[in-house]
């Protein structure tokens, strides 16, 4: 039976991207193509579990794990989504929900073994509550919370974002949770995050991350940690989180929470810089921490 590091699961999706100056590109994105990147570059054994059209079957060559562990099943739609950035930044955005795959279910795993079983949606009702209860009873179980607050509306679309009504019964099968800024105060009401990283621990979730365009914060129940994030330009936006939480969570096996922050922080500020999933290996990352955090080396 193989045994991964982490287990992802998440729809791929066709982003068209529209930036600040109107220019178009079309590319494959999802969290589950970013997190497993990130976790494959710093060398963790890493597997992924995704829904597509057969149509869409091609979408698997964006994974940069091996195609022996991409563990796939067919679904009427694919996921695809139109993105309109506002600002340089990418900060300010709307997104469009084209079209969504079917939700995940607790039959669509493999038979394999898994430290961590990282749910990396995209919306809303993809993952069932049972589903993560069970995966906790044999796992430590990763959550990215978009997939519990962004909803989408297929008469036209439109994706809000709602808090989580299920959380004080859900959080506590958590291990480690991650949100953004905006998703911490919706899920708190406060926009400290500090504060929100509390709350959501006390809520039950064992370690919070909570990234921002200026730094990644983490909580363990005993301090806050931060890293700055030093990438040098923002082209590579998209994807900042589940790069992120990846790269951290793995490296949590062995690592301490300063340590694994550390190198979290560094691989996605190098994969920032470049659009798309991160395409890089551990001596990269090594070597950018050796360049750009000397300070905390």
């Amino acid at each position: 039976m193989k045994h991964y590091n982490s287990l992802i699961i998440g729809h791929i999706t066709k982003d068209y991207n529209i930036d600040h100056l109107k220019n178009v590109s079309e590319i494959c994105g999802g969290a589950v193509l970013f997190s497993s990147a990130s976790a494959n570059a710093l060398g963790h054994k890493t597997g992924a579990v995704t829904k597509i059209a057969e149509e869409d079957i091609n979408r698997l060559d964006s994974f940069t794990i091996d195609r022996e562990d991409v563990y796939f099943s067919y679904s009427n739609k694919s996921t695809t989504m139109r993105n309109e950035y506002f600002t340089p930044d990418k900060e300010r955005r709307k997104g469009t929900c084209l079209s969504c795959a079917e939700p995940f279910s607790i039959n669509d795993l493999p038979n394999v073994k898994a430290n961590i079983i990282h749910f990396a949606g995209l919306l809303f009702g993809e993952f069932p509550n049972e589903m993560i209860k069970e995966c906790a009873e044999k796992s430590a179980v990763a959550l990215d919370v978009q997939a519990c607050l962004r909803h989408a509306d297929m008469s036209d679309g439109s994706m809000f974002f709602k808090d989580w009504e299920c959380k004080k019964e859900m959080l506590p099968y958590i291990t480690y949770l991650k949100t953004d800024a905006a998703e911490a105060e919706i899920m708190t009401g406060t926009d400290d995050r500090e504060k929100a990283a509390k709350m959501l621990y006390e809520l039950g979730s064992k370690e919070i991350l909570i990234t921002h365009n200026s730094e990644v914060l983490v909580y363990d129940g005993n301090r806050i940690y931060t890293c700055p994030i030093r990438a040098r330009n923002l082209s590579g936006r998209t994807g900042r989180g589940d790069t992120t939480f990846a790269a951290y969570i793995n490296e949590r096996q062995s690592s301490s929470v300063e340590e694994a922050l550390l190198t979290a922080t560094a691989t996605v500020s190098l994969k920032m810089e470049t659009p798309g999933v991160l395409r890089a290996g551990r001596e990269d990352i090594e070597k950018y921490k050796k360049e750009f955090y000397s300070d905390f080396l």
